[in-house]
């Protein structure tokens, strides 16, 4: 399952859900207040930018924003939101792609991070963001804890959510670190739809060694983008790690 086919022109189509789910305003809200602050005066770069979920408020917020996004088919819906001349988009992987200019903000929002399916590739992932990152410059990651106390043994699976018309479940396999997200959504008739997408989790520890790696340093982790405290019962964290500024 490549990342560039996962993300096809269907995916894209369904992706956004305006004032539901991940966009929901109690969802977006505080995430673009975050990094509205963390920004400052400067500019902002998104890796997988996507169809723009934050990017677009985040610049109508006045700040600056370019994009780094692998599918074609989320530029181009983003690009029925918003032109190039308003949020820039270079086409490539998150990993080695390379945006025009320097940045005060690199983010990775809602678990992208772990579209990158080896330790490697995130490690670069980190080593790119400090290369587009002025001194003193943060890089701002969402990520989910991963919920293996939740597996007993001989399971490799735990559902993550059941709603009406929907089941989120996710498969393990704890010896690579991989984990598949199956999305099943249904109604009355008997047919149903299922959405696949591989990850690679990461641990917290393991996400600071690859930070250290990249040369940032650990500035702050919080449960949520409102600030909650991180305990060992979180599901999720943002972590935003800084360039040490000029000597």
């Amino acid at each position: 399952m490549r990342q560039e086919k996962i993300w096809d022109a269907e995916a894209a189509q369904r992706y956004d859900t305006p004032d539901t789910g991940m966009f929901a305003p109690d969802t977006l809200g505080p995430t673009v207040d975050r990094l509205t602050h963390l920004a400052g005066k400067g500019a902002a770069l998104e890796f997988a930018i996507g169809t723009g979920r934050v990017a677009i408020p985040l610049a109508e917020r006045g700040v600056p924003v370019t994009g780094i996004e692998l599918s074609l088919p989320m530029v181009e819906q983003l690009r029925t939101k918003a032109d190039e001349a308003t949020i820039p988009v270079v086409i490539g992987d998150m990993a080695t792609t390379v945006a025009p200019g320097k940045y005060s903000l690199v983010y990775l929002v809602y678990n992208t991070i772990s579209n990158l399916l080896t330790q490697a590739e995130q490690v670069e992932c980190f080593r790119n963001a400090a290369r587009h990152l002025t001194p003193g410059g943060r890089f701002v990651i969402e990520l989910w804890v991963p919920e293996l106390r939740k597996l007993p043994p001989g399971q490799t699976a735990t559902v993550w959510q059941s709603d009406p018309g929907y089941i989120g479940l996710d498969t393990y396999d704890v010896l690579r670190q991989h984990v598949v997200s199956h999305h099943f959504r249904f109604d009355e008739t008997k047919q149903a739809q299922l959405f696949r997408s591989p990850h690679r989790y990461i641990w917290p520890a393991e996400l600071d060694l690859m930070a250290q790696i990249a040369g940032f340093e650990l500035e702050s982790r919080h449960a949520d983008w409102g600030g909650a405290a991180f305990t060992a019962e979180s599901r999720s964290h943002v972590s935003v790690y800084r360039i040490p500024p000029t000597q």
